[in-house]
């Protein structure tokens, strides 16, 4: 086709396409440009929105590791407090228990004592050093706060239960919390007072006249070697027809483990000179024994058979 033209013709046909040819390259060629400059555009733009989405989770839950890092850096004092305070609360704390420990060997100490010598003797004891009583008793309330209920309690209702007019001795007060809780006159005795409502004495020589009371009271209290003296002095200073109230831990008088003999009790509290009136076994921790002083009184007393009581040793905790 070419070569049926004219020369001219023919060149400028050429150039023409070559003309053509060259807009195309350099039109897809801006193409291209074009297709990556928005391809950038578009991942730059994913990659902020990404960052921004990271950003906004991290607000939103903070790391606290991080936070307390920088709260450290801000107040590095506040940390070294920190870091400080949790060697000294432990420290505190096994001071605490070793004091308690201490404090519960030295009541054991004290009870066993207690269990194993005269009355005489206690009362010489304390009075050489009246804190050792402080301790015992600290440790006794302690004791005491795990039984379901306490001995003291029921014979406060006991009392309630009769006349106010009735005068009563309470063997071995302790706190004094029977005097504190009844309309009774009631003359409370104890190794050491710390109390101006409580006598101290030996409890086998109070100062009280003979048939002076109606209601004699051991809570828990016969606990030196010659208890029957106790009982004896009890006997004395009771009127006629008075009342005997003794409360004593269950296991002195399980003679299945080396307690004593619950009637053999009985009948030396009866050859003493009182009656049996009734015996309470229902509760798991103590017994209650009634008694009555009889009326008439024999001149000549017999020899009584006491039995032993076991001593109450509480174990470790």
């Amino acid at each position: 086709m070419i070569c049926s033209m004219a020369p001219d013709e023919a060149i400028d046909n050429l150039f023409a396409l070559q003309d053509e040819r060259i807009i195309k390259a350099v039109i897809k060629k801006k193409k291209k440009k074009k297709s990556a400059t928005e391809s950038r555009m578009e991942s730059s733009k994913k990659r902020k929105g990404a960052k921004r989405r990271r950003h906004t989770a991290s607000n939103e839950n903070p790391k606290p590791e991080r936070v307390n890092e920088n709260k450290e850096e801000q107040n590095p004092k506040a940390s070294k407090r920190r870091k400080s305070q949790g060697p000294v609360s432990n420290s505190s704390s096994f001071l605490d228990k070793m004091k308690a420990k201490l404090s519960g060997g030295h009541f054991r100490m004290l009870n066993e004592k207690l269990y194993t010598c005269t009355g005489e003797e206690a009362l010489e004891y304390f009075n050489d050093d009246p804190t050792l009583f402080d301790t015992y008793h600290a440790g006794y309330q302690e004791q005491m706060s795990h039984w379901p209920e306490l001995p003291v309690n029921i014979i406060i209702k006991w009392l309630k239960d009769h006349s106010p007019s009735l005068v009563v001795a309470d063997f071995g007060c302790g706190d004094a919390r029977l005097a504190k809780s009844v309309k009774n006159k009631v003359f409370s005795f104890d190794l050491i007072s710390n109390d101006p409502s409580v006598i101290s004495c030996d409890m086998a020589n109070t100062p009280l006249c003979s048939s002076s009371v109606d209601v004699a009271v051991f809570c828990l209290s016969l606990m030196g070697t010659n208890f029957p003296s106790y009982l004896n002095e009890a006997h004395r200073i009771l009127k006629p027809r008075g009342w005997l109230l003794i409360a004593e831990v269950k296991s002195r008088f399980d003679s299945n483990t080396g307690g004593a003999d619950p009637k053999k009790f009985t009948k030396a509290v009866c050859d003493l000179g009182f009656t049996s009136v009734a015996k309470d076994f229902s509760n798991k921790m103590f017994i209650l024994f009634y008694f009555k002083k009889k009326e008439e009184q024999i001149s000549k007393k017999k020899d009584i058979d006491w039995p032993e009581l076991k001593p109450c040793l509480y174990k470790r905790r």
